[in-house]
């Protein structure tokens, strides 16, 4: 193993994450409480609008729906190994409500709409996704923020940096590779091995690394693009296509070049929209001061986890569970 992959520079704890979710699953129910309606009653009427605008947004039911019989009652979800994140992100607030409700899930990345209301992390950006139900899941390889990007971005090398995997059943990625991976501007290339050419191999980079340069490629995989949350909370700016999927982090609310800098989806205008960036700082600083904004609604925790409890709230309402 590289020692880059042991580095733990802007990235939670795994242990910690661990361990607190351990101690989590021996904790007695009724210890989970909470009224909701006192929670939200104690909340000025802005930011109850904005709770309540981002429920809707995450879970979008609005006719009652009876579940079929595969849902699972919450009494019987079990601890699996290779699913532990997912499990550990989900009963974390579904312990705040009765062992006798039911509901249905899917974990992994979910790129498609299930047929009827499920918990799942990924969806497609869609008018018609009301059945995939949104939770911030998986959300310690996921939801990493930058807390202090110690380089502004007119300090920063005026090129386009990417790592990641690329695997044959990423046509998009390969793309990419093969358009720009000699490209004066760009610092790309892949981290893992398989078929694909050899040279697209290259050294992995630290998050610290990346964030040495000014424009940071932020391309979907089998879902979302994962760096996309780190590079928006840093001084660097995300470059991608319009998105397809979207997760807890809401991507279909992002502007294009308003909070990110937007390119075709055949890549074909990439040094046109960096080369405008370069010669107009001012408006790249713009992209960056709407991107922290735009992480900013993600940094209280005590109202995510409000957010999540009523997410799920709607879900037990709307299946007919809770009256």
């Amino acid at each position: 193993m590289e020692l880059k992959r042991l580095s733990f520079s802007h990235k939670p704890s795994k242990l910690l994450y661990y361990t607190k979710n351990y101690f989590r699953l021996i904790i007695p129910a009724y210890f989970y409480n909470t009224n909701l309606e006192i929670a939200c009653s104690k909340l000025d009427s802005s930011t109850l609008e904005s709770i309540k605008k981002r429920v809707d947004y995450y879970n979008k039911l609005k006719e009652p729906f009876e579940l079929s019989k595969e849902a699972i009652l919450l009494s019987d979800l079990k601890l699996k190994n290779n699913i532990k994140t997912y499990f550990f992100d989900l009963i974390k607030y579904l312990k705040y409500f009765p062992s006798h409700y039911k509901v249905t899930y899917l974990f992994g990345d979910v790129t498609s709409i299930p047929d009827e209301p499920c918990i799942v992390k990924s969806r497609p950006i869609s008018e018609d996704n009301q059945n995939s139900v949104l939770l911030n899941l998986n959300k310690v390889r996921h939801f990493i923020f930058i807390k202090n990007d110690k380089l502004q971005f007119q300090d920063k090398q005026n090129m386009l940096v990417s790592r990641g995997k690329v695997h044959p059943s990423q046509p998009h990625r390969i793309k990419f590779l093969e358009k720009y991976f000699d490209h004066p501007m760009c610092n790309i290339g892949m981290v893992n091995r398989n078929n694909l050419k050899k040279e697209w191999k290259v050294s992995r980079m630290t998050i610290s690394e990346q964030l040495r340069f000014k424009f940071i490629l932020c391309l979907e995989g089998n879902d979302v693009a994962s760096n996309l949350k780190w590079v928006m909370s840093s001084n660097s700016i995300a470059v991608m296509p319009t998105p397809k999927y979207e997760t807890w982090f809401m991507e279909g609310r992002l502007i294009p070049d308003y909070h990110y800098i937007h390119i075709e989806d055949d890549y074909s205008n990439l040094e046109t929209k960096l080369n405008y960036y370069l010669n107009h700082p001012e408006k790249a600083l713009g992209i960056i001061e709407n991107a922290h904004a735009f992480i900013d609604q993600f940094m209280d925790k005590r109202k995510e986890n409000l957010v999540s409890l009523l997410v799920l709230n709607k879900y037990f309402t709307k299946t007919m569970q809770k009256q």
